[in-house]
């Protein structure tokens, strides 16, 4: 039951963080992003504080997207708010060094995918680039290498896996139904 609700946790973080970005990017509509951040906010937060490897994992993207700049609207700052609050009640997993480092690894992965997406510059230099930054897959090799090497479960590589799946489902979803 453990491992379902937790690849839910990730699935659903995924979908309603998609959602939030086209709500607010596409239709403008700053409180339905608002509310759906929260949601994702919440679930990712409920991920973190029962799986040590999904603190680490998604600690990383928050980070990256910080540093890449690419918190740029009020409904990433409502999921943001609304994640710490959450992990902060909920709990937090006991960091290790290793932890420690393996967000610092996830990081780095983040911040080149979120320097790739929607780059034209990058875009522009070839269709490969244009796929690889468009799904991101940086932090999916940096997270597929660190499960390699016996830092992470691959369990987790699996859930983010998840977290990826629905995130596109979502952007489908926006295009053909809401758009």
């Amino acid at each position: 039951m453990f491992n379902i609700t937790l690849a839910l946790s990730y699935f659903f973080s995924g979908f309603f963080m998609k959602l939030s970005d086209d709500f607010y990017d596409e239709k403008s509509n700053k409180r339905k992003s608002i509310f759906l951040g929260i949601i994702c906010g919440l679930l990712t937060a409920f991920a973190c504080s029962i799986d040590l490897d999904a603190a680490c994992i998604f600690i990383a993207i928050l980070i990256g997207n910080i540093l890449a700049l690419k918190v740029d609207g009020i409904h990433h700052i409502a999921t943001m708010v609304s994640f710490i609050i959450a992990f902060l009640l909920l709990g937090l997993p006991n960091f290790t060094f290793l932890s420690v480092l393996t967000i610092i690894i996830c990081m780095i992965g983040a911040i080149i995918d979120e320097i790739g997406n929607d780059n034209e510059k990058i875009y522009h230099k070839s269709k490969f680039l244009e796929f690889f930054f468009e799904y991101r897959f940086a932090l999916k090799i940096v997270i597929l290498l660190l499960v390699l090497i016996g830092w992470l479960n691959i369990l987790s590589f699996i859930y983010f896996l998840c977290f990826e799946i629905a995130y596109d489902l979502a952007r489908v979803l926006f295009e053909k139904y809401i758009l």
